[in-house]
């Protein structure tokens, strides 16, 4: 029996930005061989699309609730994701750091 795949969104905020959270998220996500993006936020926190196996997808969320050493997380908002938000990635990569929005 093949594992479930899901796509969840998630929103990290806290001292999320100038900490290299996305270059965590981006490693992480990278290890657990999950497609989607994360990209800074204009308001200061940091947003990411990930798809793949549950398993999987549950270890990188749970890796971004803790962070890089140098990342205080305050809170980590989820929901399922959709195709829509799995699409806002770079074409032809695997998983993509976008501008910030």
């Amino acid at each position: 029996m093949s594992e479930l795949h899901i796509v969840r969104h998630v929103r990290v905020r806290g001292q999320v930005q100038g900490v290299s959270f996305r270059a965590f998220v981006e490693h992480h996500a990278q290890q657990r061989n999950l497609q989607g993006w994360v990209r800074n936020r204009s308001d200061g926190s940091v947003e990411a699309v990930f798809a793949g196996p549950q398993k999987s997808v549950d270890g990188v969320v749970a890796a971004c609730r803790i962070g890089p050493l140098s990342a205080k997380v305050d809170a980590l908002d989820q929901r399922d994701g959709t195709d829509e938000d799995l699409a806002l990635g770079r074409s032809g990569i695997r998983f993509s750091v976008l501008p910030t929005v």
